[in-house]
């Protein structure tokens, strides 16, 4: 009975690859369903999107151009975030120099320098002074720059982000979070299709959301 019960499964896994497909994406295929779903905020018909990601992962990275063009197709279907994993924790530099760009309301001509000065430039921005002294550097007024970093709201939001994490069940970046309990990322998809190779997983991982949004909105 043991090894019926294992081929069993080894049958099911089988057929849920060889059907699976990014344009018409299947619950524990493609996307997972959170069995404690996340609150939104009210934000009528329009669907919420959260990519967690950190600024040093090459997958979130190389996904970057993808996720850029897909959400300015979406246009005002959607809101969406990105929440940086705190990889060392409460006292993440990387998270921090977000979380301050983000209140700041600097992350529309920030972000892509950041991810630049990490991937294309090799700066290791993971020490305190190492991220003042660039953003000095980069059109950001230093003072201002440091009340922000320094501000009680800044250091909240980043005391709280573990339990956020840990919330969505965030295991590894980049993952995409739809409508609070929806969730995908390229390493699910690719898991499910095996077919895509490179720049393909990506454009998967667009599709995957494509349905899942349009799921989303069809149950407002």
């Amino acid at each position: 009975m043991r090894f019926l019960r294992f081929g069993l499964a080894a049958i099911a896994l089988v057929a849920c690859t060889a059907f699976a497909s990014p344009a018409a994406p299947q619950a524990e295929a493609e996307y997972k369903v959170l069995a404690s779903p996340q609150p939104v905020n009210p934000i009528g018909k329009k669907v919420e999107v959260i990519e967690f990601f950190m600024y040093h992962c090459p997958f979130c990275n190389a996904l970057e151009p993808t996720m850029t063009a897909w959400v300015k197709k979406q246009g005002d279907k959607i809101v969406f975030k990105r929440i940086h994993m705190p990889y060392t924790g409460t006292a993440d530099v990387e998270a921090h120099l977000f979380l301050t760009l983000e209140t700041m309301g600097r992350l529309p001509d920030m972000h892509e320098k950041v991810l630049r000065a990490v991937h294309v430039e090799h700066l290791r921005l993971n020490k305190e002074d190492v991220v003042i002294d660039w953003v000095a550097k980069n059109g950001v007024d230093k003072q201002k720059f440091l009340e922000y970093w320094n501000s009680f709201g800044v250091q909240t939001k980043l005391k709280r982000l573990p339990q956020l994490l840990a919330n969505y069940k965030i295991e590894t970046v980049p993952t995409i979070v739809v409508d609070g309990r929806y969730v995908t990322s390229p390493s699910i998809v690719e898991t499910a299709n095996p077919n895509l190779k490179g720049d393909g997983v990506f454009q998967g991982v667009a599709q995957v959301l494509d349905a899942l949004v349009e799921k989303a909105a069809a149950s407002k």
